[in-house]
């Protein structure tokens, strides 16, 4: 297991699977990613609105990566363990017309600057906001070719925006190319459920990583391990099945459905029975909106009801 270091620039902004690796890593290696700022560095500390409004957002998610991981390929999975999350003291968030969950009544552009100190915000007063850094989009190269533009997520990940993703947390996700080809960025220091106004709190982060790679295990998308560590109205210590689409009730019912196949497939439940314990146990909640048109669906049922259970055994 070794160590690796990986500056944010230079950024991409796309998911591509002809981009270059910047760094080959193995299983079990550790990554300190640098992520700028969403907007890709373009906002600073105490800009004025009407500058933010003229920054180019096809910048927008600044991601870092790709790393290239040994011996993936199609058909495996691939596991990041988040270790650790941190922020920089500064962050934004913004109201852009034509955007946001309530963009028919919030029509008058906005920067807001938080000051972050520690675990907490007291910018917003008499609010006191608790961190629990994230990053909002890590993923693996789409299965197919071509440059695709960050802002919807899917199955390769991408930007989910679920904020379960903090230090103690695992993201599992099916590889489609040869090295996986990960990248990571959006950093947010806090967000609601829905990221309603499009932004959560942006800011850079720096992140360090554990990967490891599992071979040949069938994974139709994104599944998450949170960590007890997560804001107490979250999901704490679950696990989180996440579903995109285009129709909320429909990506409701896929991450229902996949739940259901998790538990037959892993604690040996009847599917109705499997559906039975959904219906009483499993928490089923927006966690964005506003990428439209895709939006995304978290399912969660809490570790603590289950057996244990290693999902892929190293």
């Amino acid at each position: 297991m070794k160590e690796h270091g990986l500056s944010a620039n230079p950024t991409h902004s796309v998911w591509d699977r002809s981009l270059p690796p910047r760094l080959h890593i193995e299983s079990g290696d550790e990554v300190h990613f640098e992520c700028v700022d969403s907007s890709g560095a373009q906002v600073r500390r105490g800009m004025p609105v009407d500058e933010y409004l003229t920054i180019d957002r096809t910048l927008i998610h600044a991601l870092t990566g790709p790393i290239f991981v040994e011996g993936a390929e199609a058909g495996d999975v691939l596991e990041i363990e988040v270790l650790a999350l941190s922020h920089q003291g500064w962050g934004w968030s913004s109201v852009v017309e034509g955007l946001g969950f309530l963009k028919d009544r919030f029509h008058d552009p906005q920067l807001f600057h938080w000051q972050l100190d520690g675990d907490v915000t007291r910018s917003l007063a008499p609010a006191v906001v608790p961190l629990r850094p994230f990053l909002g989009v890590m993923g693996v190269a789409r299965a197919e070719a071509g440059a695709f533009r960050t802002r919807p997520p899917g199955p390769f990940g991408g930007n989910l925006d679920v904020r379960e993703l903090c230090a103690g947390s695992r993201l599992y996700l099916p590889v489609f190319n040869r090295g996986a080809l990960f990248s990571c960025g959006d950093g947010h220091a806090a967000q609601g459920d829905g990221e309603v106004c499009i932004n959560g709190i942006e800011c850079p982060l720096d992140a360090r990583l554990r990967f490891h790679l599992h071979k040949r295990q069938p994974l139709a998308g994104p599944l998450v391990e949170s960590s007890e560590a997560v804001v107490p109205d979250s999901h704490p210590d679950a696990w989180v099945v996440v579903e995109t689409g285009t129709d909320l009730v429909e990506a409701a019912r896929g991450a229902t459905l996949r739940m259901i196949e998790l538990l037959v497939s892993r604690w040996g439940f009847s599917h109705v029975h499997a559906y039975i314990l959904c219906s009483v146990a499993m928490r089923l909640r927006l966690s964005q909106v506003v990428n439209e048109p895709v939006h995304t669906v978290s399912a969660a049922i809490a570790r603590q009801i289950l057996p244990p259970r290693e999902l892929f055994p190293i």
